[in-house]
């Protein structure tokens, strides 16, 4: 199933801030994080996930450092700092109520599928 660049978009920061709120990570092993999570169906590319790790730096909601990896490649690193884990707390509100609302809709009429 292929995801819409639309959702894909608007799910993109709680996704990464909850991976970062698992623990520090790299880029790609957030993507492949996300491609576990979602049992191989969402696929992030790194012209999707950089800008949007770049915006969440910019607003101090994460936080990155350069370091040698375990297999000596230069790495960044990214955590969460305590203003990401207020906007994720917000995030995930909002997220639950858009299921939940969701979930009521299609409960009552199920898909045409």
């Amino acid at each position: 199933m292929s995801i819409s660049k639309d959702l894909v978009a608007a799910s993109a920061t709680p996704m990464i801030l909850a991976i970062l709120a698992e623990g520090e990570s790299y880029g790609y092993a957030i993507t492949r994080r996300v491609r576990e999570l979602s049992g191989g169906q969402m696929e992030w590319t790194d012209g999707m996930l950089y800008p949007v790790l770049h915006r969440l730096e910019r607003q101090g909601l994460i936080k990155s450092v350069e370091r040698i990896s375990e297999t000596g490649r230069k790495r960044r690193y990214y955590h969460i700092q305590s203003r990401g884990k207020t906007a994720l707390d917000k995030q995930q509100s909002q997220w639950m109520l858009v299921h939940s609302v969701l979930n009521q809709l299609w409960e009552s009429k199920p898909c045409l599928t």
